[in-house]
């Protein structure tokens, strides 16, 4: 029989093809430059090699699979034993492996495992790494994350540095349920907030027993709960506890040195908004065994040694959701035909596109410039300043900024973002996070303050470090002078706190991309961040702004 072609409407026309089998690092000449600026240059080549391994389209998949088959607590064995495991799905499993074997667990650490020096530009280029994971997958990035920042905190107790260090280190993922020591490579979480104080963690109600004398490295037993505690499929979790001394922290292992099963309980899994491939978890603790760092009562000060690495990590992190939403937008634009023109090519849409091109650039260019603060801190005051001070400054301003971005990014595909069957969704559900994760934003605000009330001498270098760029953009002298205007009033500083936060981000970001980014994205970002020269949401641009060199620079390169 003759086939009726007059009901054949399902050709597939003005459809973009998909997003992948792209270098996520050659791609993007704006991390390109942060990465080279800011003392990664001889990892280029290995961070591109990573960019187009983790580009490619089954790699993309992953992320997808492991979103769409979540995380499954199993309590009890078929026995009726004790379990307390979580099952993954492979895909999880395949992400992970990619992101240890690149290092991004524990790289800046290498060199513990021997005596040569830490490698140069080492967190500048784990960074740059994540900053391109997470537009694949960002929810692995938990326990990937806390892996790294753990190690500094450990450091408060040699011992288990020595040990824990090296196997840290390991580029083989191995999730295999057994004892640290066996294993070819470890990941740790940690367990902070419970259900009574949430950030106020000196409210913890958890205790820890000394077992014997106790004391820096002695054992206890601690019982209590926790609210939050990340990635419990990991093979250890640094805790707070009360011990007798006050608050402290421990190291608290899966497994105990005997190989039994640490008394670590798994309640349930959290139903979360996104970051639905990582386990967040709510556990009790009945008598689990942990090893104190450090003396009893410093919890607070060796806790915030991680979790000032993992907020860099945040910082970094929103960085790239906005990067992937932004490519996303601009690919679909690209190929997408309206009214006999290219998405792209319509002037309003080139205007939302350029003004969001621009926010990307922002956030990049100071979370970048963080991360090489934390890899010259050891060795100029300047640095460490800058490390204290805007290290929670950009991670305010990043987190803040990506869950908008990412709506904005997802309405630029129209009906094509709001499907699941596309990333937008999931970028978009992703973005939260990171704002309410290691301090939400009126904690980094306060943070802010508490660095500035002690370090009056920091704030002076790194305001130093912005008039070194006056002169060169008018709208940045003028931001600049209001900045230091707004520390004048010491009495509203809390009440204004997040005005102030968001003016030294801003301020600092437009001083980096000074420094660093062609001449027309620098202007561009002055006028519109800092001169008042656009609408509070994106599309608010001046007419004669330079909108094919910004959009040229920010479209994804093949």
């Amino acid at each position: 029989m003759n086939r009726d072609v007059s009901f054949d409407t399902h050709e597939v026309i003005n459809q973009p093809p998909a997003f992948e089998d792209v270098n996520l690092f050659q791609s993007d000449l704006a991390l390109m430059a942060a990465v080279g600026a800011h003392g990664g240059g001889e990892a280029m080549n290995q961070l591109s090699a990573f960019g187009e391994k983790i580009g490619r389209a089954e790699v993309i998949d992953l992320g997808r699979q492991a979103n769409a088959y979540l995380p499954v607590l199993k309590s009890f064995d078929r026995f009726g034993h004790r379990a307390d495991q979580v099952e993954f799905h492979p895909a999880y499993h395949q992400l992970m492996a990619l992101s240890v074997e690149q290092g991004i667990q524990g790289s800046p650490w290498d060199h513990l495992g021997n005596t040569g020096e830490a490698a140069p530009g080492r967190n500048v280029t784990r960074l740059a790494a994540i900053y391109m994971m997470v537009q694949v997958e960002a929810g692995h990035m938990c326990p990937i994350t806390m892996t790294n920042a753990a190690v500094p905190a450990l450091q408060f107790q040699p011992d288990l540095a020595a040990t824990w260090g090296p196997r840290v280190a390991s580029r083989t993922y191995d999730p295999s349920f057994q004892p640290a020591h066996l294993k070819a490579g470890v990941t740790i979480g940690m367990g902070m907030t419970e259900k009574q104080g949430g950030t106020d963690v000196r409210a913890n109600m958890s205790v820890a027993e000394p077992v014997g004398g106790g004391g820096a490295g002695g054992e206890y037993v601690v019982t209590g709960h926790k609210w939050f505690f990340s990635a419990p499929m990991c093979d250890a979790f640094l805790v707070l506890a009360q011990a007798p001394g006050g608050l402290s922290c421990f190291l608290m292992p899966r497994f105990l040195p005997d190989g039994t099963v640490n008394a670590i309980r798994i309640q349930r899994l959290k139903e979360k908004v996104g970051n639905k491939s990582n386990a967040s978890s709510e556990v009790e603790f009945q008598r689990a065994h942990a090893w104190l760092i450090g003396e009893e009562g410093r919890g607070v000060r060796n806790i915030i040694e991680m979790a000032t690495y993992t907020r860099v990590d945040c910082a970094v992190s929103s960085s790239g959701l906005m990067r992937q939403a932004l490519a996303q937008a601009l690919h679909h634009c690209s190929h997408r035909r309206v009214f006999q023109k290219h998405l792209i090519d319509q002037p309003l849409m080139q205007n939302v596109l350029a003004d969001m091109a621009l926010e990307v650039e922002g956030v990049t260019a100071l979370s970048f410039r963080v991360a090489h603060a934390f890899d010259e801190a050891d060795m100029s005051e300047a640095e460490a300043a800058y490390r204290r001070i805007m290290n929670p400054v950009a991670k305010y301003w990043a987190c803040k900024r990506a869950p908008g971005f990412t709506y904005e990014a997802m309405e630029c595909l129209g009906g094509n973002g709001y499907v699941e069957e596309g990333i937008a969704g999931r970028l978009y559900r992703e973005a939260p996070v990171n704002a309410i994760w290691e301090g939400s934003g009126n904690v980094m605000c306060l943070d802010v303050l508490r660095a500035l009330s002690r370090d009056a001498a920091g704030l002076a270098l790194v305001l130093d470090e912005f008039e070194g760029m006056r002169g060169r953009e008018a709208h940045f002298d003028k931001a600049l002078d209001r900045l230091k205007d707004g520390f004048a009033d010491i009495g509203t500083l809390e009440l204004r706190a997040r005005q102030v936060v968001e003016d030294m981000a801003r301020v600092g970001a437009a001083a980096v991309l000074l420094e660093t980014a062609p001449g027309f994205v620098a202007e561009s970002y002055c006028r519109s961040r800092l001169g008042g020269e656009a609408a509070a949401l994106y599309g608010g641009l001046p007419a004669d702004m330079p909108y094919r060199d910004i959009l040229a620079r920010a479209v994804p390169q093949r």
